[in-house]
């Protein structure tokens, strides 16, 4: 009997986190203010990222009637990459597996930290990571931010008060 590791998100039912949920609700409405407040609670969140068939090797037969008929013979499981108009890509993400079937049914998720979404990301030459979407509220993760979430820095209020800026810290070991 093989021993499975627990990737650490043992009881998960795919809901969204409600803090993330009320992050967003309150992004949504001043994007432009509430971007590192809303980064810094996602952040300590999992994520669902999509994981899809990808067609491997293409094999194909001639029928008895001899018409051509294509079949695949092996196939991948790979993650998704969306492009930009501006040509750069970004690697979805999701907040809950609801939101991941706004997307796409047939995608199967993947419960990964933000940290390990951003290494990912970073990995496969994304510029971004793209949080739900198809919505309800879609978040995006991109530039520096990637990096330092991948490097496992946290992004932290440098002050009390709402309006104070935010900056990153290394955590200790």
């Amino acid at each position: 009997m093989r021993d499975v590791p627990d990737p650490g998100f043992a009881g998960d039912d795919g809901s969204a986190e409600p803090g993330l949920v009320q992050a967003l609700r309150d992004y949504d409405v001043d994007p432009h203010a509430l971007h590192d407040a809303t980064l810094a609670v996602l952040q300590g969140t999992r994520l669902l990222v999509p994981v899809v068939a990808a067609l491997g090797e293409v094999v194909v037969e001639e029928t008895a009637d001899g018409r051509s008929l294509a079949h695949d013979k092996t196939s991948d499981m790979a993650t998704v990459l969306l492009q930009g108009q501006d040509g750069r890509s970004a690697l979805l993400a999701f907040t809950s597996t609801e939101s991941l079937r706004r997307w796409n049914s047939e995608a199967r998720p993947v419960p990964v930290p933000v940290q390990r979404a951003a290494r990912a990301a970073l990995q496969d030459g994304a510029a971004a990571i793209v949080v739900d979407v198809a919505g309800p509220v879609m978040f995006v993760v991109d530039g520096e931010a990637v990096r330092q979430l991948a490097e496992g820095r946290l992004l932290v209020r440098l002050g009390a008060a709402v309006s104070d800026r935010f900056g990153w810290v290394t955590p200790d070991p």
